[in-house]
């Protein structure tokens, strides 16, 4: 891996952090070219610190260290995306990031859809005038309970096989997204999310 340090005067690059996990940037760091090998050798993240003036092991005090992934180089060989596994939270002031975000996996729209199943969630059992949502189909499901939902996940799974049995693309997407979004409550119902089911499939995997 080619490297450009002479690229800046101070002999430094930046070194975007990110779990090799959920593909969350945790914080910007800078390398010189013997911090680089320092991370490559010890296998945990090492930044110049221009503050103190030196090396900089990431966890070297606090035990909240970075073990090395892989390490990137882009382009214009002057900045690095390093994949790493946090022990621990990531910023100084104690969050998972360096933004102050919780270090959670993200799975686009699906995380999106996931929220917005929780907030239906919170308004079962609600008087329907006190509610927010006065109509919601989501809730609607959650007043009637778990055997109604898992029977919602039953019928859809059904509807899905018919149509994969047959050749109109169009109904097997628009059931297999039926099923999708069922089981999406259904899991909330149960107590769980998408984050319990893939880990899971990486323990298997």
């Amino acid at each position: 891996m080619k490297i450009d340090f002479n690229k800046n005067n101070d002999g430094l690059v930046p070194a975007i952090i990110q779990d090799a996990t959920t593909k969350n940037v945790l914080m910007l760091g800078y390398m010189n070219e013997e911090a680089f090998l320092k991370t490559n050798e010890l296998k945990k993240v090492t930044f110049y610190s221009r503050s103190k003036n030196r090396l900089w092991t990431k966890g070297e005090e606090s035990g909240n260290y970075l073990e090395l992934v892989n390490i990137r180089n882009d382009c214009d060989s002057d900045s690095l995306l390093i994949s790493v596994i946090p022990h621990g939270p990531t910023c100084h002031t104690g969050t998972d990031t360096c933004w102050g975000e919780d270090n959670n996996p993200n799975f686009g729209f699906l995380s999106k859809l996931e929220g917005i199943i929780e907030d239906r969630k919170k308004l079962s059992g609600i008087e329907p005038e006190l509610r927010q949502e006065k109509n919601s189909y989501v809730v609607s499901l959650f007043d009637e309970g778990i055997n109604r939902i898992a029977q919602k996940v039953g019928e859809e799974a059904i509807e899905t096989v018919i149509e994969a049995k047959d050749d109109n693309d169009d109904l097997f997407l628009n059931e297999s997204a039926d099923l999708l979004f069922h089981y999406l409550i259904l899991l909330q119902a149960k107590g769980f999310t998408l984050k319990d089911i893939v880990k899971i499939l990486e323990e298997r995997h």
